[in-house]
């Protein structure tokens, strides 16, 4: 593990403009100004402007990214569902689904009313949270099935049988149910959480994930040196601990939430989630002017995300909102912080 901390770019997805100039935003399918297709290019990674390849319905779309000109089709379930703005090169076929959508190994039943709004509402959330994990450069891409494990995803509903949102040999699986703002909202008040969202338990869960792919079998002592012994207590006892004792008066001091206080791993994975909350805040308050720095050390990056996040959450107040940036970065997150973007180093 590298013990050296670089500096970083912060290239998460912002608003990016349209070739009209119009401001477009990382859900768009469209500008709303000129009408012109815009969505994500898989080849150059940018949320661009699209125009048609020619006259003919078939030939499909170019990317106008200065440098692109990659020719397109619409993702399979842009065609089908009407909610995927991610394109596939034009050397596949017709029915061929995006970099993000072929991830899924498992679909909600949308026979099911209700069940294609809330399945929608995970797919957007994961779109985002992938392109943003592949910008802190975190391998995930075309090629992601050479990975392994490989990152595959099971959207599954509980009222037939209980389901559990977690990680496992990287498959991700998340219940349906959390796409309910009602349902969601309560299982925020009942387990006492700051927040509760779908781009959260994504981040969350690939943080377990990641740690399957970069630590376990890499860097597993120099994580342990600073999260704990994952061995010891095993996660089934630490957990047993938790749900019994709850966590400890003063989990403050060395983690970012309680729930990380329950087990080495559930650490990795919060710290990870706030990991990447930061990186996407700032590169969006740098967009809009209200960061300057491009380039930053992770302390230096804390610092501004506390600066930005004092601002975000006085603006949630004055509205009655819940607060943006919900937590306080001390030095041993911070130094976790620094492991997890030290990994980016040694992807593959």
């Amino acid at each position: 593990m590298p013990s050296a901390i670089g500096t970083t770019e912060n290239k998460f997805m912002p608003p990016s403009h349209c070739q009209c100039g119009q401001l477009i935003f990382f859900e768009n399918a469209q500008c709303l100004k000129c009408q012109s297709p815009v969505g994500i290019c898989p080849s150059c990674w940018n949320l661009t402007s699209l125009k048609p390849a020619s006259s003919s319905a078939d030939e499909g779309i170019v990317c106008l990214h200065q440098g692109c000109g990659v020719k397109l089709r619409i993702c399979q379930n842009q065609r089908l569902h009407g909610f995927c703005n991610c394109l596939v090169e034009s050397s596949e076929s017709n029915e061929a689904f995006c970099v993000f959508c072929r991830l899924n190994e498992m679909i909600p039943d949308l026979s099911i009313p209700g069940n294609l709004d809330k399945w929608r509402k995970l797919e957007t959330a994961k779109r985002r949270t992938l392109f943003g994990t592949h910008q802190a450069g975190f391998p995930f891409g075309p090629h992601q099935e050479e990975l392994q494990p490989p990152l595959k995803f099971s959207f599954k509903s509980d009222y037939s049988e209980p389901v559990t949102t977690g990680h496992f040999q990287g498959s991700i699986t998340i219940n349906l149910r959390e796409a309910d703002e009602v349902e969601r909202e309560r299982a925020r008040v009942n387990l006492g959480e700051p927040q509760r969202t779908l781009i959260g338990h994504f981040r969350h869960e690939l943080g377990h994930y990641y740690w399957s792919l970069l630590v376990e079998n890499t860097c597993v002592d120099a994580f342990r040196n600073l999260f704990g012994d994952e061995r010891n207590p095993d996660y089934a006892s630490a957990q047993q601990i938790y749900y019994s004792n709850g966590p400890a008066y003063n989990w403050s001091m060395n983690y970012i939430s309680a729930y990380a206080s329950m087990h080495p791993w559930e650490d990795f994975a919060e710290t990870f989630n706030a990991y990447l909350d930061m990186r996407a805040v700032l590169a969006t308050a740098s967009f809009f002017g209200l960061s300057r720095v491009k380039r930053m050390s992770v302390k230096r990056m804390v610092a501004e995300y506390g600066r930005i996040g004092v601002i975000a959450n006085e603006m949630s107040r004055d509205m009655g909102l819940i607060d943006l940036v919900p937590t306080i970065v001390n030095s041993p997150v911070i130094e976790k912080m620094e492991f997890i973007h030290d990994l980016t180093k040694s992807s593959p």
